[in-house]
C-alpha cells in the first residue's frame, strides 16, 4: 500500500504544544487541510473556530475542523503532542510509565482508522515515545519521525548567534542524542558559514552555552510552566520539509540501525528529510569524547526503555 498523499495534517493533542504548532502552521499556510483531535473536544472546538476566525489573514486558503481519530485514514501526516505534561523538577524521562500507556492507546486507535502515512512525534520523552510508536504502528522506520534534537540545535545554533554577532542561520551547529539531559553538543563541527568556532571558544565559555542549551526547558517551565513556541516551530519545519519535499538536513529523531556504531534506538541526529519521511541519518565525524558521550546518550536512553519491551 503506497504512502498516503496530499498534504492534510491531522494534530492529536491541542494543548499548549500542540495548539502553537496549529498557530504556527496556519500562519506559513505549510498544510491545506488541518484536523484537531484532543480528549477535550470542547477546547478543540474552540481552537478550530478560533483559528479559522484569522483564516482571512493566512497566507493559503486552508481548511481547519476538529475530529476524531478516524480522520487519520487518509491523513499525510499525524503529529502526536498529547501526553502528560512535563512538571517542575521533572525530567522527561520520568514520564515514560506515564505516557507509554497513553501511547498504545493512541497509536492503536489510529492505525484502526487506515492511517498510511507519516507520524512525527513531539511528546516526551521524545525519543522513547517515537521508539515506541515505531513498535506500535508497525511502519517503516522512515516513515516514525520524532522532534529529537530540533529545538536543541536551534537553542545552540541562537546562542552561538549572540555569541559572535551574527543571524543563528549562519550558524551550522548541533546537538545531538537524547533531547534529555545526556544530549551532547558537536563542537568538532560547528562553524559560521564554513570557519570553524570551537576553538575561539574557551572550554568554559563553551560548557557555559551547552548549559543554557541543555538547561533551558528547566528554567522556561520554572516561569512560565511549560515550553511551547520553540519546539512548535521546529515541528512546522519538520512538517513543511516532509510535505514539500525538501531533502533537507534536519536533526530529528531517527531510528538508529547502524549508524553512529548502535542500533534499536531513537536519537536526535542530523536527517535528511523528503516526501517520504526520514530519506537517510548523516553521521558527523566526532571526536573521541564526542562519540563517548553519544555512547552515554544511547545507554541513557536504552536503560530506561529496555524493560518496557522483555
Amino acid at each position: 500500500m503506497s504512502l498516503t498523499g496530499g498534504n492534510k495534517v491531522v494534530l492529536v493533542g491541542a494543548g499548549a504544544v500542540g495548539s502553537s504548532y496549529a498557530y504556527s502552521l496556519i500562519n506559513q499556510g505549510i498544510c491545506e487541510e488541518l484536523v484537531l483531535v484532543d480528549i477535550n473536544q470542547a477546547k478543540t472546538k474552540a481552537d478550530a473556530m478560533d483559528l479559522n476566525h484569522g483564516l482571512v489573514y493566512a497566507p493559503i486558503p486552508q481548511k481547519i475542523t476538529y475530529g476524531d481519530y478516524s480522520d487519520c485514514k487518509d491523513a499525510a501526516i499525524v503529529v502526536i503532542c498529547a501526553g502528560a505534561a512535563q512538571k517542575p523538577g521533572e525530567t522527561r524521562l520520568d514520564l515514560v510509565g506515564k505516557n507509554l500507556k497513553i501511547f498504545k492507546s493512541i497509536v492503536d486507535s489510529i492505525m484502526a482508522s487506515g492511517f498510511n502515512g507519516i507520524f512525527l512525534v513531539a511528546s516526551n520523552p521524545v525519543d522513547i515515545l517515537a521508539h515506541a510508536t515505531w513498535k506500535f504502528s508497525g511502519l517503516p522506520k522512515e516513515r516514525v519521525i520524532g522532534s529529537g534534537t530540533i529545538l536543541d540545535s536551534a537553542r545552540f545554533r541562537y546562542l552561538l548567534g549572540e555569541e559572535f554577532g551574527v543571524a543563528p542561520t549562519s550558524v551550522h551547529a548541533y546537538i545531538i542524542g537524547e533531547h534529555g539531559d545526556s544530549e551532547l553538543p558537536v563542537w568538532s563541527s560547528a562553524n559560521i558559514s564554513g570557519k570553524r568556532i570551537a576553538s575561539e571558544l574557551s572550554e568554559e565559555r563553551k560548557n557555559e552555552i551547552f548549559v543554557q542549551v541543555r538547561d533551558a526547558a528547566y528554567e522556561i517551565i520554572e516561569s512560565k510552566g511549560a515550553t511551547y513556541y520553540g519546539i512548535a516551530m521546529g515541528l512546522a519545519r519538520i512538517t513543511k520539509a516532509i510535505l514539500r519535499n525538501e531533502e533537507v538536513v534536519l536533526p530529528v529523531g531517527s531510528l538508529l540501525e547502524g549508524e553512529y556504531g548502535h542500533n534499536d534506538v531513537y536519537v536526535g541526529v542530523p536527517t535528511i528529510i523528503n516526501r517520504s519521511g526520514r530519506k537517510s541519518i548523516v553521521e558527523l565525524p566526532l571526536s573521541d569524547e564526542e562519540k563517548a558521550k553519544l555512547d552515554h546518550s544511547v545507554k541513557t536512553l536504552k536503560e530506561i526503555q529496555s524493560p518496557f519491551w522483555q
